[in-house]
């Protein structure tokens, strides 16, 4: 495995591959790798002849500086991780080196970007989609691999490919990864205390539950029962949770009003903010 910290070096690398026929995978990240991302890199190795992984944390995606502040940075442990899993190359550049200028494009995916998310964290979606379409340009990779804990930021980035094209490029996400308790692997689950780690598994045990209370239940009544034990859950603080089409991510008012229906939600254990989403009908 190779760390490269210029968009020369791994161009070069990865032309030289190319030219012999070998297929290409991307796995962005932002670093503070799990086993969330190892499941990403692993499909990744299967599925390709040369798996690049990215390790940048973007500044463009943060639209609270002190999230960014406090993102956690790991790029040993993060190089320890990827060696074992087969990634060929870390591309790990500096701020400098990914955006010399600023970058002013603009993105525009509505209404994916403008619900949820979008909504809460104004300009987020933009600053992914810079940061992705780069990692694209640069790698000009055959896959890239994205995990449905995020999962208004994969619908978004296939509609970006969709509309850009980027060389028949082919976006793979891949299931939610979770602890034996069910809490769903995120970087951000290192900045929770003891305590708040157990508050937090609140959050995907509603989820669970939900499931089969949407068996006996209207969708109304489904996600008042979900943000009901959300609010009153001690250490947590629920920031929304919709119950949406899984590919227009528009609000949904009935279970018939589709066949693929994905609960979203996000909720502060304390200062850290927490995804997750679970499907009702697929």
């Amino acid at each position: 495995m190779k760390l490269v910290q210029t968009i020369k070096e791994l161009q070069s690398e990865l032309d030289a591959l190319r030219s012999e026929g070998k297929t290409i995978g991307l796995v962005p990240t932002m670093g503070a790798l799990h086993a969330g991302h190892a499941s990403l890199v692993k499909r990744a190795v299967a599925e390709n002849d040369v798996v690049v992984v990215s390790d940048f944390v973007n500044p463009t995606q943060f639209n609270d500086k002190n999230d960014l502040a406090k993102y956690p940075r790991t790029l040993d442990a993060d190089c320890e991780l990827l060696e074992k899993v087969g990634a060929a190359f870390v591309f790990a550049p500096s701020v400098e080196e990914i955006y010399p200028e600023p970058d002013t494009r603009q993105f525009s995916y509505a209404p994916l970007d403008t619900v949820m998310e979008g909504r809460f964290r104004p300009g987020h979606f933009n600053g992914v989609c810079q940061i992705v379409s780069k990692l694209f340009m640069i790698v000009n990779p055959t896959r890239a691999y994205f995990g449905e804990k995020d999962f208004q930021q994969l619908a978004i980035i296939r509609e970006m490919v969709k509309q850009i094209g980027f060389n028949g490029l082919e976006i793979v996400g891949c299931p939610i990864v979770r602890e034996a308790d069910g809490l769903a692997l995120s970087s951000r689950n290192a900045r929770l205390s003891d305590e708040q780690r157990i508050q937090a598994l609140q959050i995907s045990k509603t989820l669970f539950a939900s499931v089969e209370y949407a068996q006996t239940h209207t969708l109304a009544e489904t996600k008042a029962f979900v943000e009901s034990a959300i609010s009153t859950a001690e250490g947590l603080r629920l920031e929304y949770f919709e119950i949406v089409d899984g590919s227009s991510l528009q609000t949904v008012c009935d279970w018939k009003d589709g066949s693929y229906i994905v609960g979203c939600i996000t909720v502060f254990c304390g200062e850290v903010r927490l995804i997750d989403n679970i499907k009702y009908k697929e």
